[in-house]
């Protein structure tokens, strides 16, 4: 009894989500949509598919190896991918000292430091007996990239005139001059 109130006050999708309808045939005259095959040829499709991935081969360590280095060149140019984000960035910031443009700087240098220091953990995964001579030249990419972005963060701290490269910088190294003559005031 207490079922039969439920039903009443309960919404029709309700019920039909406790039992759903049953399966119509499907009429023979209107084909399926592309993309959405029928279940007779899907069931099919599935047994030809499961023959397939039982006949994949194991790749031979050549072929393991030319995959590990495009995965290795991909690492190698990441850095430069996020450069012209980075340079945008900083050059939103501005050239005065704020803290936004503070940590712009120091994470412009802590990142490719970081980087280039940790260079052999960012490769050891891909690195085998085979293909250690082409992982050198992946590793110095690696490092050119990470120095590329190290010179944006050289560029930004020139911006805002942190960096002593004009000749009143340094003032403190200056020989004073010596004078030729001295004049002398009259009362």
């Amino acid at each position: 009894m207490s079922e039969l109130k439920t039903s009443k006050s309960s919404p029709k999708w309700v019920a039909d989500l406790a039992s759903p309808p049953a399966h119509r045939s499907k009429n023979g005259s209107i084909p399926d949509p592309p993309g959405y095959p029928s279940s007779q040829t899907t069931s099919s499709k599935k047994k030809d598919a499961s023959k397939q991935v039982q006949q994949r081969k194991a790749p031979t360590p050549d072929e393991m190896d030319t995959l590990k280095l495009k995965k290795a060149w991909e690492v190698a140019l990441g850095p430069i991918k996020s450069l012209p984000m980075t340079a945008i960035m900083m050059y939103m910031s501005g050239n005065s000292l704020q803290i936004f443009s503070i940590m712009m700087v120091f994470m412009a240098f802590k990142n490719p430091v970081v980087g280039i220091l940790a260079t052999n953990q960012a490769f050891e995964r891909f690195e085998t007996d085979s293909n250690r001579a082409k992982m050198f030249t992946v590793k110095l990419a690696y490092v050119a990239m990470q120095l590329v972005a190290l010179a944006l963060g050289v560029w930004k701290i020139n911006n805002m005139g942190l960096l002593p490269t004009t000749r009143s910088d340094w003032l403190a190294w200056e020989v004073q001059r010596e004078p030729l003559e001295h004049a002398i005031t009259a009362l």
